[in-house]
């Protein structure tokens, strides 16, 4: 049966007017093209009328044609076939834009502004086309005629009635970034799987680790802080993880750990993130020390000489050397001769053979040589200018008159004949010599195959130094990366738990799914050896595994960590079932988790996971309630309020952790739902406070960074001037909005990106923030662009305050003041001192150095924080009076911060009534549950009530999710007033694992702790 045309095929129109209308196509192109390159094309085609006699000549003309190239064009095509240019793919949000354009604008006029930036912003390339057949002449007519019928512009068919195209509605700056991306969904948010060790009793953990480390020998004691470390890591207390790193550095026995956690301890500080910073005075590259805290970056040098020289003189086999570079000649007569080809070297037999045990035997006992005067050494694998260097370093014990490639052959030597003094001095003078990271990589191959411990571990500090660039380097995998090159490390004494606990570290720091870091954390894993040590090696592996997807073996991971008694991995086998399917195993797995636990705010958090509908939402409003610090249920809950389009209700929400924790997801979530709202000043604002904490951060799900959109809404706010920012930082600090205040600053300092004022602002804001690293970050900018000598010392001093050198700040300080008095090392001074147990003499000379302070220039911003700091301690003095001229004068210069100290101090002088003063406290909790001291007074509250165990309760809920120092004592010393010495124990215990050094605690320690001792006899 033959097949009938094909309605494509059938036309009601004659040939000529066929022809009329193929010739008369017109397109119209509106080009937009990029600095980048990227090009966008509108091809829209419209018919036009011409006169019919010249149909017919075209026709037969245009048929000719065709004819002629159709069969040159079909042997082109079997040869290779025809492959499309890849068009641009556009958003429907770009394409709208650009209908826009095309509607309203002139045909040569290109867009500008935020529309060009949307164009270029959002265009994704298309799909690549598979290579086509070659198209026969009724195919090629076929498509031209679904031309006429509508133009398609990337996938999207534009069709118009009659002539024109329909104009189209503009879009809003929203619309159009919403469209492109959408607002996000519950169903794509989901808590991680963090990859710490922690306990369900976090209180109990760190008691029994205080308690072991009290026991444990000194050799144990490095071992025990980097535990102390993995278990406080998840708190985020940048001050306490570094104490733990250097507590453990302290207690290091052997150069490897010494090397290994002094580049932590550097890492930690990350220098090498600031540009031109340049070592003060020299200083070494790696050790803990003051200046070292001021340097950024990686120098050229290696271990610092003052180390070098303490572990050479350690060792006691390397003599010191004398003033003199000429070294004489023994009187004593060369007696041997030593033949290497063709040379002859003259030794002294007595000095040779003291090298070692197999040369006195040679030269001495019943061989042959003893008796020769002339002695063969050609196959020993030594050049006669290497045996010259040996008979020098026999007589003279000196190394410094050779090349390191000599005295590499003689560390190749010593280690075959057993010549152990000359392998020490070999070994510490190569690892002198180690500069860079070739020199490192090259000399590491050579300490390796020698097994000489010192040349390992300064190329090795080397490699640790260059840290995070140097996992790049194929070389430096080789040695740290594979199974290989641990075994070779190993074999060196330098393969550790604590040096893969490290690397690993920073490689998931890096990037967590990458290959580098799941090979450091299968060494991690060979090189563990303790039950934590495995429990955390497996649980970060899984973490891994979820994060590559790859669910079976995180699964596998995770139950592994299980066995080793890592409760908090039942979590991640959870997660993994839940991935794979299986929703209602991974929801009676938590279930059975919380009835057989100590209720936890992430096992409910997990839990909601996996529930649905009403008992969903009741898991995070629990989860909430026991942790507030969690972020997920608080964006859950504003997600919902988007899906039932309350997107004003979704931002009152997501305010609630915001006033409190500065997270860049959440600040992200609040600039998509103002954008939603068209409130473009306020997405502005997050946005810029975001790249303030994180410079760059890419938002709408990694594809825009935050600096693109910063230039897209600039289109859309009113532009201010540098005084007019000024203002505005004024009048934010002033109502301590710090998130407008860091807008504002983020906002100055791209117009004067060098004032280091700026900077330092910066750098108060972020700590006042709890962002520790970002406001070093910052710290260290306003350093390096400081105008003036007393400005940098200031900023130095804060800089080695912040990492805990309190003497060398005060230096800083003190040099500061001689240069010029300034406000700002007045109030550095003050600070420092006054960050200890203050007596009544050293509160009054930080109260004259606050009121000298005050009597420098400055503004009203940061003499409203001095007359803050002042009134407190006038407070802690009982000195009301002059507490609350302080506060007041604070209030008359806008700094509203005074409002709550001043409130305390009428508390104090007015005994204002309880129940006043808990619902105060009860708001302060709702809008910042951080703040300890909410806690601590309604429980001293309920204390003096006669209400024990509510009391304890009441410090029991914060402790949970934030383990305080202060909460830690006040519930230990409740439990010493009830007759429980036990709990009051294991609560000093705790607190001390934080601070051992807090002398209340450690009173009230040896008071619980000589009570449980009476008991038990």
């Amino acid at each position: 049966m033959r097949e009938g045309p094909r309605w494509s095929d059938r036309t009601h129109r004659t040939e000529p007017e066929e022809a009329e209308e193929e010739l008369a196509e017109l397109i119209i192109n509106s080009t937009v093209s990029s600095a980048s390159g990227v090009t966008l094309s509108l091809s829209l085609s419209l018919p036009l009328a011409f006169p019919r006699h010249f149909h017919r000549a075209r026709e037969e003309q245009q048929q000719a044609r065709e004819r002629a190239s159709e069969r040159e064009r079909e042997r082109e095509r079997e040869r290779e076939p025809e492959r499309e240019v890849p068009r641009l793919k556009l958003s429907a949000a770009a394409a709208a834009a650009l209908l826009r354009v095309k509607n309203e604008r002139s045909e040569l006029t290109p867009p500008a502004g935020p529309e060009l930036l949307l164009l270029i912003l959002f265009a994704e390339p298309g799909p690549r086309h598979q290579p086509s057949r070659p198209r026969s002449p009724r195919r090629r007519r076929r498509r031209r005629r679904r031309g006429r019928r509508g133009g398609k512009l990337n996938g999207h068919f534009l069709k118009f009635i009659g002539s024109k195209p329909k104009p189209a509605q503009p879009a809003s700056l929203a619309q159009s970034l919403l469209l492109a991306h959408g607002l996000p969904t519950v169903d794509l948010i989901e808590p991680p799987i963090e990859p710490y060790l922690k306990p369900v009793d976090f209180v109990e953990a760190l008691a029994d680790v205080y308690r072991r480390l009290e026991g444990c020998s000194p050799s144990e004691k490095a071992s025990l802080c980097v535990e102390q470390y993995s278990m406080l890591r998840g708190l985020g207390d940048t001050k306490l993880l570094r104490r733990c790193l250097r507590a453990a550095r302290l207690g290091a026995t052997d150069v490897h750990a010494e090397v290994v956690l002094d580049a932590w301890l550097r890492f930690e500080r990350r220098e090498d993130e600031l540009v031109g910073f340049h070592p003060i005075q020299g200083g070494d590259r790696m050790s803990e020390c003051p200046q070292s805290n001021l340097m950024c970056g990686c120098g050229s040098s290696s271990i610092c000489s003052c180390q070098y020289y303490e572990k050479t003189n350690a060792l006691n086999n390397v003599q010191a050397l004398d003033g003199d570079e000429n070294f004489s000649v023994e009187e004593e007569e060369e007696d041997v001769l030593f033949c290497v080809g063709d040379e002859e070297v003259h030794c002294v037999r007595s000095k040779f053979a003291a090298l070692s045990l197999p040369f006195t035997a040679m030269l001495y006992g019943h061989f042959a040589e003893s008796k020769e005067a002339k002695i063969n050494f050609s196959l020993n694998g030594i050049s006669a200018e290497g045996l010259r260097a040996v008979e020098i370093y026999s007589r003279t014990k000196r190394l410094d008159m050779f090349g390191p490639e000599i005295v590499l052959e003689l560390l190749s030597f010593s280690n075959k004949f057993c010549c152990e003094e000359m392998k020490l001095a070999c070994d510490a003078y190569l690892a002198s010599h180690v500069s860079n990271l070739d020199d490192a990589l090259i000399l590491i191959e050579y300490g390796l195959e020698e097994t000489s411990y010192l040349l390992v571990a300064s190329c090795l500090q080397v490699l640790l130094s260059e840290l995070p660039r140097s996992l790049r380097n194929p070389g430096v995998l080789k040695i740290l990366c594979s199974s290989e090159g641990r075994d070779r490390l190993s074999q060196a004494g330098h393969a550790s738990f604590l040096l893969y606990h490290f690397l690993s570290q920073v490689a998931m720091e890096e990037s967590m799914v990458s290959n580098i870091t799941v090979m450091l954390l299968e060494r991690l894993k060979e090189c563990s050896t303790e039950r934590w040590q495995k429990a955390l090696s497996l649980h970060q592996l899984g973490c891994v595994m979820l994060e590559r997807k790859i669910y079976s073996g995180a699964e596998h991971y995770f139950e592994a960590a299980s066995e080793y008694g890592h409760v908090y991995s039942i979590a991640g086998i959870a997660r993994a079932k839940y991935k794979q399917g299986q929703q209602y195993s991974a929801y009676k797995m938590i279930d059975s988790l919380i009835s057989e636990n100590t209720m936890v705010g992430w096992m409910y958090q997990e839990r909601s996971l996996y529930g649905v509908g009403r008992e969903k939402l009741l898991d995070v409003i629990s989860a909430t309630g026991l942790d507030p610090m969690l972020s997920f249920p608080y964006k859950y809950r504003a997600l919902i309020k988007v899906e039932e389009k309350q997107i004003k209700a979704a931002v009152l929400e997501i305010d609630k952790i915001i006033g409190f924790r500065f997270l860049p997801d959440c600040l992200e979530l609040r600039a998509w739902f103002f954008i939603a709202l068209e409130d473009y000043g306020s997405a502005m604002r997050d946005v810029r406070a975001l790249l303030t904490l994180e410079p760059n951060y890419k938002m709408f799900n990694a594809k825009v960074s935050g600096g693109q959109l910063v230039d897209l809404l600039s289109h859309q706010v009113q532009q201010t001037s540098q005084a007019e920012c000024w203002m505005q930082l004024y009048e934010r600090w002033s109502s301590v909005d710090d998130i407008g205040s860091l807008a504002v600053i983020h906002q100055m300092l791209d117009i004067e990106p060098k004032r280091s004022l700026l900077w330092f602002r910066q750098s108060l804001l972020l700590l006042r923030l709890n962002s520790q690293k970002a406001a070093m970050r910052s710290l260290r900018l306003a350093r390096n662009n400081s105008s003036s000598e007393h400005e940098r010392l200031v900023y130095e001093g804060w800089i080695l305050y912040d990492t805990g050198n309190r003497e060398e700040a005060l230096l800083r300080a003190e040099k500061s003041i001689t240069i010029q008095r300034s406000f700002e090392a007045f109030f550095l001074k003050a600070y420092v001192l006054a960050d200890t147990s203050l007596d009544s003499e050293a509160s009054s000379y930080v109260i004259r150095l606050l009121e000298e302070a005050l009597g420098c220039p400055s503004d009203g911003l940061r003499k409203g924080q001095a007359l803050n700091n002042l009134a407190s301690i006038y407070v802690d003095c009982s000195k009301l009076e002059l507490a609350a001229t302080c506060y007041t004068n604070a209030l008359d210069i806008k700094h509203t911060r005074a409002h709550q100290g001043l409130a305390r101090l009428y508390h104090l002088k007015e005994y204002c009534d309880r129940d006043m003063a808990q619902h105060d406290l009860n708001m302060a909790t709702q809008l910042d549950p951080l703040r300890t001291y909410p806690y601590r007074y309604r429980a001293a509250v309920l204390m003096d009530d006669q209400k024990e165990v509510e009391a304890v309760e009441e410090l029991t809920r914060a402790i949970a999710f934030k383990p305080d120092l202060q909460m830690l004592h006040l519930r230990a010393a409740f439990f010493e007033s009830m007759g429980d010495f036990s709990s009051a124990l294991q609560d000093c215990e705790a607190a001390l694992c934080m601070d051992p050094n807090h002398l209340e605690t450690l009173d009230l320690y040896h008071r619980a702790q000589g009570r449980v001792t009476e008991q038990k006899k």
